[in-house]
């Protein structure tokens, strides 16, 4: 069972940056992990969770809250603002028959359609581009 711990994510600049996310609770099963902006409303957040369903089929699930903060002046006050905010979920659904290669397998070709270097799915994803 992983403890909660750092996670690293790195982004797709020219130059990569390395983003660290750093453990702020665990509530009913799923663990949160933030990376901090200085101001709450704005830190990027990841969880992550594992449950049975009552067929006997485990659930492993990712999601993600990315806020885009910007300064808002109402009559000389300034305050930050959440403008808008990405979201991603990610569930995998595994039978209690499976195995560990399987499941490693399934996982990496999940992570591996997310590559710039598949268009199916990078496009759309981050072109905003329909499928024909």
């Amino acid at each position: 069972m992983p403890q909660l711990q750092n996670l690293t994510l790195t982004d797709r600049q020219g130059t990569p940056v390395a983003h660290t996310f750093t453990p702020r609770d665990i509530v009913n099963g799923v663990g949160t992990v933030i990376e901090s902006s200085g101001i709450p409303i704005g830190n990027n957040r990841v969880s992550v969770s594992l449950t049975r369903t009552q067929s006997g089929k485990y659930k492993a699930k990712i999601t993600s809250a990315f806020p885009i903060v910007q300064t808002q002046t109402i009559n000389g006050v300034s305050t930050p603002v959440v403008v808008r905010t990405h979201y991603a979920s990610l569930e995998f659904t595994f039978d209690e028959s499976s195995n560990q290669a399987e499941r490693d397998n399934f996982v990496g070709m999940m992570r591996d359609s997310l590559s710039v270097t598949n268009p199916l799915t990078n496009d759309v994803l981050v072109k905003l581009q329909g499928v024909y």
